[in-house]
């Protein structure tokens, strides 16, 4: 009896650790832990640092397509990429009458791919340093890499990088960005 304890005993230890380092993978965002079991909306709306971008998505009415099955790759740009915007582009953008606009800018930070940091990577070096990436918005983005960061270039010439990659997402990926990126007007 005492065997069959301790077997039972070293298996739930096994199991507990295991399940642990799934989710031990995936970096803390804005002080909340993200779960690879969650999807981007579960996840983004634990983070401190992304009310602003939660509070778009909302306003935007993209909330449904974002909690899809995907795969998605999203460039979320944290609150300070927020406030780095010209005074009062973020109060205009979530206006009623703003909403395609918002949609846009929102859109052009999504991939319909499930693109993790290292692929990134690879297609950039493929590429000869730049690689295009189109949107789910209909922008095109240049990813570079400086050093061993990404970059993305917007359409008005706007520089993101991330700060935080491959959180992994039941639906898809999430990339922490430093910047807002834009289309062109």
């Amino acid at each position: 009896m005492r065997k069959i304890t301790s077997a039972l005993f070293a298996g739930s230890i096994a199991l507990s650790a295991l399940t642990g380092a799934a989710y031990a993978e995936n970096p803390m965002v804005g002080g909340a832990a993200m779960y690879a079991d969650k999807n981007i909306v579960e996840n983004a709306v634990n983070s401190k640092d992304h009310t602003t971008l939660v509070a778009a998505v909302k306003a935007a009415g993209l909330v449904e397509t974002l909690s899809g099955a995907g795969p998605l790759t999203v460039f979320a740009p944290v609150n300070d990429a927020f406030a780095a915007l010209p005074a009062g582009t973020v109060e205009n953008l979530l206006k009623p009458e703003n909403k395609e606009m918002l949609t846009k800018v929102l859109t052009c930070h999504v991939v319909a791919a499930d693109a993790m940091s290292e692929a990134i990577g690879k297609m950039i070096k493929d590429d000869g340093g730049t690689h295009p990436v189109k949107t789910v918005g209909g922008c095109t983005l240049q990813a570079k890499m400086d050093g061993d960061k990404i970059t993305l270039t917007d359409e008005t010439g706007g520089v993101a990088t991330v700060t935080i990659a491959d959180v992994d997402q039941s639906n898809g990926v999430i990339h922490v960005i430093d910047k807002v990126l834009l289309p062109k007007a």
